[in-house]
């Protein structure tokens, strides 16, 4: 199968089978996002979920988290993985977006990776959640889900995975097509045990045409 007929079949079924797909973390605002984001990273958005809502009642501004110390923000997140590193990132991604962009999150990948703790990853996640650009945050789920289903081929990691994908997926649709994947990885296609038996991708996935046939 080509490749463009692979991404053409797995859109239409995602469209057709996924047509609401949202990030599974809670928040309000950028701001919220952007904090949610970088909690997130090695963590589950469960988890996140849980610290969060006593985090931005203490802080609901990014103004407000810029005054606080790190000692005190660890206090809130100290169930997440790495807490310790996440609390400093947090204050200083805060202090600069106070001091360098007047207290508003940056909308391009450029500026928000200049902030603290946030790298490609997280910036693509933010701009495509809130501004909907076109840009594809590639987690461990979507690495693993893309070259599984055969969108990717031998990636060599994250950005030659993203880059391949937004290569054959269309820009009004790379925001969704994010969601999409992340979601079947974390619930259909997971690691150790993906449910291939319940993929409606089967017919066109190569790696479970390789398992059916052995």
């Amino acid at each position: 199968m080509r490749t463009k007929e692979r991404y053409e079949k797995a859109l239409a079924w995602f469209e057709e089978n996924m047509p609401i797909a949202e990030s599974e973390l809670h928040f309000e605002n950028e701001y919220q996002l952007l904090v949610a984001v970088m909690l997130s990273a090695q963590c589950t958005d469960k988890r996140v979920n849980m610290v969060t809502p006593a985090l931005f009642a203490a802080y609901p501004t990014v103004c407000a988290l810029s005054q606080a110390s790190a000692a005190e923000v660890y206090s809130y997140i100290k169930s997440v993985s790495y807490p310790n590193s996440k609390a400093e990132h947090l204050v200083q991604m805060a202090k600069r977006v106070v001091e360098v962009y007047d207290g508003h999150i940056p909308d391009t990948r450029e500026e928000l990776q200049t902030l603290a703790g946030v790298g490609r990853k997280t910036a693509n996640v933010v701009l495509a959640v809130w501004w909907n650009q076109p840009t594809m945050a590639v987690d461990t789920h979507i690495f693993r889900v893309a070259e599984r289903i055969g969108l990717t081929t031998k990636a060599k990691n994250p950005l030659d995975s993203e880059q391949q994908l937004i290569k054959y997926i269309p820009e009004s649709v790379i925001p969704k097509a994010h969601h999409w994947l992340l979601l079947h990885g974390r619930y259909t296609c997971q690691a150790r045990t993906p449910k291939c038996t319940n993929c409606g991708l089967l017919e066109i996935c190569r790696y479970g045409l390789a398992h059916a046939s052995r």
